[in-house]
């Protein structure tokens, strides 16, 4: 009898055991869920996009992806959004927020002033091409910008220059365009040719 009972008493606790055993397969522990993926900032992205799928047009473009905060502004400040979010296509070399600190301390609060509207769009205008240019077809090779300045594009090693700036981020797509990230800004005049007019017809502070 007792040994019966001692019996039914193991087969009890395998059965027990076998049954948490179970659960546990059909429902995995928090740590073995996926986590929420959040879209990474500018400088965790690889070299080339991961999602080529235009999502809206340049402005909405740069907004979503959380690292032109300062182009962003500055393309405010100069009035310049629905020059931006126009029919296109352009390339825009976009300075990263990183960028924009590289620039001595105050710059960019002083470019952003009233006062300096035509002198910031000025600059904005040296980093916009007319066209589309993606990562594939980028050779070593002059772009003229909507300036009439001529940026000076070097591939060495996998990486792409354009004048002193290194391209961070490539492909992003837009409606209207598309942008590569850089992570220093471009100033006009270095080292491009201008134009014998200041202002261009396609100038985007017309």
């Amino acid at each position: 009898m007792k040994t019966i009972s001692i019996l039914a008493l193991v087969a009890l606790v395998f059965s027990a055991v076998t049954f948490d055993v179970s659960r546990a397969t059909d429902h995995p522990s928090k740590s073995e869920h996926p986590k929420k993926t959040e879209h990474p900032a500018c400088a965790e992205h690889p070299t080339t996009a991961e999602h080529p799928t235009a999502a809206g047009d340049i402005v909405v473009v740069a907004g979503g992806a959380g690292c032109f905060k300062t182009f962003l502004a500055a393309i405010e400040a100069a009035d310049l959004v629905e020059k931006f979010q126009g029919k296109g296509p352009v390339t825009v070399f976009a300075p990263t927020d990183e960028a924009f600190a590289k620039l001595p301390k105050g710059t960019v609060d002083e470019l952003l002033k009233p006062a300096n509207k035509a002198k910031l769009a000025g600059i904005l205008a040296c980093h916009v091409v007319p066209g589309t240019i993606m990562a594939a077809d980028v050779k070593t090779m002059k772009a003229t910008n909507v300036s009439g300045q001529d940026l000076h594009i070097a591939v060495k090693d996998g990486s792409v220059k354009v004048d002193d700036a290194m391209v961070v981020k490539a492909d992003i797509a837009a409606t209207n365009g598309v942008i590569h990230g850089i992570d220093t800004v471009i100033m006009p005049g270095e080292p491009g040719e201008h134009p014998t007019s200041d202002k261009p017809k396609d100038h985007p502070a017309h």
